[in-house]
């Protein structure tokens, strides 16, 4: 079975790991690729090491009127790019979006997939996750389900490498800026704090009104490190145990019993979570690892594909993360 693909914002970070998952997925074949700076190059113009069967690729200018016949569209856009131009795209067309304006709206299943798969099998419209939620999320989830730790007075401290900024992170973000350098960005208000919050209140039932996130941006290329800080009377080893029964069967998260490293996940769809707690001390520390590009972004863009057109879950993303 071959299923049309097409890629808008390909010549992104985001868009490109789409692509290179796409280029060697058993049922998918990228058909359509679109970008605004990159349009009229070739794709190998973009990617000289793209395979052979997609150099030749021409880069379109992105428009929903001229869309080609496809079956699945990623839309990798940065927030506040995509809402119009994808309300324009026609109905029998799925969309998975990668950027972040249609998380948590009306119509779309927020693509938390290794939380709620049943939720986005079989939907037209799925919001991906951002990169510091699938961390995030991933560690919380059996903790809140179970009742562990208290909704309330939840801490995220988190690390991103520079490609979370986006292939258009503008100077801030060269290698001079960066290099040998740790910066905290967008206290109090970061984008990623309100479907972090829903989340957290759905998976709880309680208020996440006391919610603080700080992300920091480290001088890596991928991954992110979540640590969480908590109230509850958990030890270690339940932590761990809810963890292991709540993502029993799930293919992609990894239950671990040392704190887990961002080299763990690059290159792959895998998420690993750990806990650290002091019943004592009324404190839990959850830990989230994810590639920002995988997890946080085209790997969970493709898992969610697969759920949507009812092939296997895994499929395109059996990859071994790239070490050292």
């Amino acid at each position: 079975m071959s299923i049309r693909v097409g890629i808008v914002g390909i010549s992104g970070f985001g868009g490109g790991e789409a692509m290179r998952l796409v280029a060697s997925h058993p049922s998918f074949e990228l058909v359509y690729a679109a970008g605004e700076g990159s349009a009229g190059s070739r794709l190998a113009d973009r990617f000289p090491g793209v395979p052979a069967k997609l150099a030749k690729l021409v880069i379109e200018k992105w428009d929903p009127a001229t869309l080609p016949k496809l079956d699945v569209l990623f839309a990798s856009l940065p927030t506040g790019a995509s809402a119009e131009a994808l309300a324009r795209v026609p109905k029998d067309v799925k969309i998975v979006d990668i950027g972040g304006d249609h998380r948590y709206v009306e119509g779309w299943a927020y693509g938390l997939a290794d939380v709620w798969p049943a939720e986005i099998e079989g939907r037209t419209r799925v919001a991906n996750p951002g990169c510091f939620p699938a961390a995030v999320l991933s560690a919380l989830a059996p903790l809140l389900a179970h009742r562990l730790v208290e909704p309330g007075n939840i801490v995220i401290d988190a690390k991103t490498g520079i490609s979370g900024a986006g292939r258009g992170g503008g100077g801030t973000f060269g290698y001079a800026e960066s290099n040998e350098n740790l910066v905290p960005y967008g206290l109090l208000k970061h984008t990623h704090m309100p479907e972090m919050a829903a989340t957290i209140e759905r998976l709880s039932g309680g208020s996440a009104a006391e919610l603080v996130f700080t992300p920091h941006l480290v001088p890596m290329t991928r991954g992110v490190l979540a640590t969480i800080y908590c109230r509850g009377r958990a030890t270690t080893d339940q932590c761990l145990d809810a963890a292991r029964r709540f993502y029993a069967g799930r293919a992609f998260v990894r239950v671990t019993d040392k704190p887990p490293q961002t080299k763990w996940a690059t290159g792959s769809n895998l998420a690993f979570v750990s806990y650290a707690a002091d019943p004592a001390r009324n404190l839990v520390i959850a830990m989230g690892v994810v590639d920002n590009l995988g997890k946080g972004a085209a790997g969970q863009a493709v898992q969610n594909a697969n759920l949507i057109c009812g092939l296997p879950e895994t499929a395109g993303l059996d990859g071994v993360p790239v070490w050292p």
